[in-house]
């Protein structure tokens, strides 16, 4: 499908196909995250298209509008640069771009941090990455200090790789155990596994978005990574909501918050989490999970810790809960 034209030469967002002639209406070439001039326009394109324009100030219009969201003119404006300009950075075909520009269009775009951050480490050459990242190890130390938690805990690493886990922490979510080191990815088990997880996480389209946002801000930072290539690739082929998630660059990463999880042996569990970092790991950090002081949650999470200090329950005990 060709894409059609709005009347001042841009791309009409809503008529874009992006599926080609490939198994599963997936598209040949899909985003595989790669960081260059062409990931820069996107994300400015995506953005820009995601901006209503009375967020900033301007009229609505009485005519329909062709283009979504911001036109490049109004954008340009607003950042302070030339149109002209503006369509080089979109079409990938400008380099070296002030840090007071992209301070400018982040301004304009009303980007968060997050986002922020990301546009400038799209337009750092600096930051390319071109071999395969190192494996990722967990210091024993720090296995031990999961061990020694009573709640749920994880490490979690580049791209949301999961590196370790606690006890407590296997038995409220998958087990990991059962699975090769290469395939203990959270962007993996929710979209390529979809069913599974649905049925662990009621609120599943909220946390999807979450996981697709914070792949997008490690994109930022791991730019020409031949992992990350891969993993983008595999969830653009295997699943559609990953696909359509992606094409929305939304980027933003949550240290803490709440999630709502259905454990197979003692119910739904309400839970917040925080995220620390390990400082001479920067890839890597260790999420816990706790329930409210005398909340049913907490007391179902020491129904759970009880059994595993019994020996009462096991992964595969919690597999024949699931019907797994």
């Amino acid at each position: 499908m060709v894409p059609t034209l709005a009347a001042d030469g841009e791309e009409d967002q809503a008529t874009l196909d992006l599926g080609l002639a490939v198994p599963g209406n997936a598209p040949a070439n899909p985003d595989t995250g790669g960081v260059d001039g062409a990931d820069l326009g996107a994300f400015l394109k995506a953005r820009r298209a995601a901006l209503d324009p009375r967020d900033v100030g301007l009229p609505q219009g009485v005519t329909r509008r062709r283009v979504a969201g911001l036109r490049r003119e109004e954008l340009a404006q607003l950042a302070g640069i030339s149109v002209d300009y503006l369509t080089r950075l979109e079409q990938g075909r400008a380099r070296n771009v002030s840090d007071e520009v992209l301070d400018s269009l982040a301004r304009a775009l009303r980007l968060n941090p997050d986002e922020c951050s990301y546009l400038h480490n799209l337009a750092s050459p600096r930051l390319r990455r071109t071999g395969r990242c190192p494996a990722q190890q967990v210091r024993p130390a720090v296995q031990q200090l999961l061990d020694a938690m009573t709640v749920p805990a994880f490490v979690f690493g580049r791209y949301l790789d999961v590196l370790a886990w606690n006890p407590m922490g296997g038995a409220i979510a998958f087990d990991f155990g059962s699975l090769p080191p290469d395939e203990r990815n959270l962007p993996t088990l929710f979209f390529l596994n979809e069913d599974e997880a649905r049925a662990l996480h009621p609120e599943f389209d909220q946390v999807c978005e979450e996981l697709v946002a914070n792949l997008r801000a490690e994109a930022g930072r791991c730019p020409g990574d031949p992992r990350l290539a891969q993993l983008i690739g595999e969830l653009s082929l295997g699943s559609d909501l990953f696909r359509r998630l992606w094409a929305g660059h939304h980027v933003r990463e949550k240290a803490h918050g709440h999630k709502r999880i259905h454990n197979p042996l003692v119910g739904e569990l309400h839970l917040r989490y925080e995220t620390l970092r390990l400082p001479d790991e920067p890839d890597q950090a260790i999420v816990t999970y706790t329930a409210e002081p005398g909340s049913d949650s907490e007391r179902a999470l020491g129904l759970l810790a009880s059994w595993l200090a019994t020996d009462d329950i096991d992964q595969a005990t919690l597999r024949r809960a699931a019907g797994g």
